[in-house]
């Protein structure tokens, strides 16, 4: 540490078979990321991550193992594709990081348990319902974090403006979507 900077030692740290697994493993070439910075322009949870997108790309290119499989960067990513679509060297930067949650789940890092539960609820909602039920989600993770009475003050504020449901809503091809997740992300 030097004037309370946190410094990566990188040196120490770099895992050659770490770097050839994700890009085995997601199918993409992250070594062909030259830091641009589209993935962290468009990403909208970028205020919340730990690392930005481009950094997390960074440190997989550095072997950085511990850091990025450790990261919440990881766990907060939406999936929304917008750093996919902007990619100038058309990395699918989204299955990147799903990748990476995946890996970090078999090597048992995980950042925060919370996200974890919450990234488990998501995927369960998912393959029951055919997307997010929003209410049924928040229901399970709270009930799961042990945090059942916080952010009960929103319930009338979305309530009113028709933004939480207590029927999930009906949609075709459900066991579609509960195989699909089931094959990426071995949701429970």
């Amino acid at each position: 540490m030097k004037n309370g900077q946190n410094l990566l030692r990188i040196q120490e740290h770099y895992d050659t078979a770490f770097v050839q697994r994700v890009e085995q493993q997601s199918a993409q070439k992250v070594s062909q990321c030259y830091q641009c910075g589209n993935c962290t322009a468009s990403c909208a949870f970028t205020g919340d991550y730990d690392f930005p997108v481009n950094q997390i790309m960074r440190l997989i290119q550095l072997g950085c193992k511990e850091t990025v499989l450790g990261s919440r960067a990881i766990w907060l990513c939406g999936q929304c594709q917008a750093c996919t679509v902007r990619c100038p060297c058309t990395i699918d930067v989204a299955r990147v990081m799903a990748t990476l949650r995946s890996m970090a789940l078999e090597s048992g890092f995980v950042a925060d348990k919370n996200l974890r539960r919450f990234s488990d609820e998501f995927l369960r909602s998912v393959s029951l319902f055919g997307r997010v039920f929003e209410a049924g989600l928040l229901a399970a993770y709270k009930l799961r974090s042990g945090s059942v009475l916080s952010d009960l003050e929103l319930a009338p504020v979305l309530l009113k403006k028709g933004k939480l449901r207590f029927v999930p809503h009906a949609i075709e091809g459900r066991r579609e979507v509960a195989a699909l997740v089931k094959r990426f992300f071995d949701a429970p």
